[in-house]
């Protein structure tokens, strides 16, 4: 993966205090900028090669600003189909029995970027993921406590942070079942330490083996219904399609279904574009949901042939199994692969099924690699900017700044609904400046 200057920010590595944010001075390591606020930022390659991901490594995604909540003044409130609703600070929660686990994290529109035609959404390539050390209370345990009536159906959690504009609240649910699997957490530490705000401090969920939109982060209520939710986050977001659809059509909302699982995946992290002539090690990590990696194979000639790869580093049910493979190579230039299999028998496709809204990417994707004795030289290839419409900064940068438009690369219609959408959650686009805007955004950032 090429990854331009002008998508690297640099800062100091520093371990997080407990509730300090990286933007608050915490300190942020070397990272993929996705959108600085709400923040948005991916790791970089050379996290695959680590079993468990440094939290200064670790990607971060938020639909909102990071919310300062105080310790002091928090509390965790479970109520509604309950014998006995809860209000339980945290050192209640303390008083469960601890458990750790380690498990992959993946944000839903992981890969994203890779899809055609593309589609509108934080355009991450492939380090929207972590694997990390997570160890707080089954939340079967607290249910147990509270007592969970018959007629419970899903579990509605909510967060302190706090919608922009008008957009609904980011509120998700979890069947009954997915609760009381004695896998599913409520954490309070990451990697050894109390979670860093931006990780969900104080409380965040654990959903170990499905996508990250159910690791809902500074969970402050839970509410246990008798029926399906029908706020935006599940009726309209975070949906995809039940059947197979060809690339770009447009799917009937009753033909989509909440992401859950995480796809069977893998990624090469090195070499990443050039390598000397002689002895290369390709290396990378793979996962899969809550069936582990059985096997990982690699191909140096574009998917001709494989070969099968050593796993390496701790098989947990939930982490991800680093992989390596020494290869002898020659001057040339080269397309790699690799694919997993986890114990089900499932493999990485060859072309990941697409869906209106980048979910779940999990294809075979090729690295093209250049052996050759000198280095290539640094590119970047950034176009000037055009010059910003009437209404564009006012319209657009209130929430955030140009970092989540840099990264589209739609058609003018996509922008027009992208516009059209935002319009509605409050963003102030006057009708005389839409057209000029969204010819701004088709021209400066189209497929």
């Amino acid at each position: 993966m090429t990854i331009s200057r002008r998508e690297l920010f640099l800062g100091a590595a520093a371990s997080l205090a407990p509730g300090t944010s990286r933007a608050d001075g915490g300190g942020l390591s070397r990272m993929v900028v996705r959108s600085p606020r709400p923040e948005d930022l991916e790791m970089p390659p050379e996290g695959f090669s680590e079993w468990v991901t440094p939290i200064d490594r670790f990607f971060v995604r938020c639909h909102t600003y990071t919310p300062n909540v105080k310790l002091s003044d928090w509390s965790l409130k479970i109520d509604g189909r309950l014998e006995h609703p809860l209000t339980l600070r945290i050192e209640d929660l303390k008083k469960f029995p601890r458990v750790e686990l380690v498990g992959v994290l993946e944000c839903a529109g992981n890969g994203r970027r890779y899809y055609e035609p593309h589609v509108a959404g934080t355009q991450w390539a492939d380090g929207a993921v972590g694997n990390g050390r997570w160890a707080g209370v089954r939340l079967r345990d607290v249910l147990r406590k509270a007592g969970l009536r018959g007629s419970a159906k899903v579990l509605l959690f909510d967060g302190a942070d706090v919608p922009l504009g008008k957009m609904p609240d980011f509120q998700r649910t979890i069947p009954v079942a997915k609760a009381l699997d004695p896998d599913t957490l409520l954490a309070y530490e990451m990697n050894g330490q109390p979670l860093p705000v931006e990780h969900g401090f104080p409380l965040r969920v654990i959903a170990p083996g499905w996508a990250g939109d159910s690791w809902v982060k500074w969970l402050q209520h839970v509410e246990v219904l008798d029926h399906e939710f029908e706020g935006f986050w599940m009726k309209t977001a975070y949906r995809h399609p039940t059947r197979p659809v060809a690339p770009g059509t447009s799917v009937d909302a009753s033909e989509m279904v909440p992401v859950t699982d995480l796809a069977v995946k893998s990624v090469i992290a090195l070499p990443s574009g050039w390598a000397r002539p002689g002895p290369v090690r390709i290396q990378g990590t793979a996962w899969s949901n809550r069936t582990p990696i059985r096997k990982v194979e690699v191909s140096t000639d574009g998917g001709r042939s494989w070969q099968a790869v050593k796993l390496a580093g701790p098989q947990t049910q939930y982490g991800w199994r680093l992989w390596q493979y020494d290869w002898r190579a020659a001057e040339g230039r080269y397309t790699l692969m690799s694919r997993a299999t986890n114990a089900d028998g499932e493999t990485q496709p060859a072309m990941a099924a697409w869906n209106p809204s980048g979910y779940l990417w999990n294809a075979v994707r090729p690295v093209v690699v250049t052996i050759s004795a000198q280095a290539p030289s640094a590119n970047d290839g950034a176009a000037p900017d055009m010059a910003y419409p009437e209404g564009y900064r006012t319209a657009c940068f209130g929430c955030h700044d140009d970092h989540m438009m840099r990264q589209q690369r739609l058609n003018r219609s996509q922008w027009e609904r992208e516009i059209d959408k935002m319009t509605g959650w409050g963003a102030p686009v006057r009708p005389e400046n839409r057209d000029a805007i969204i010819d701004y955004l088709s021209g400066q950032f189209k497929p």
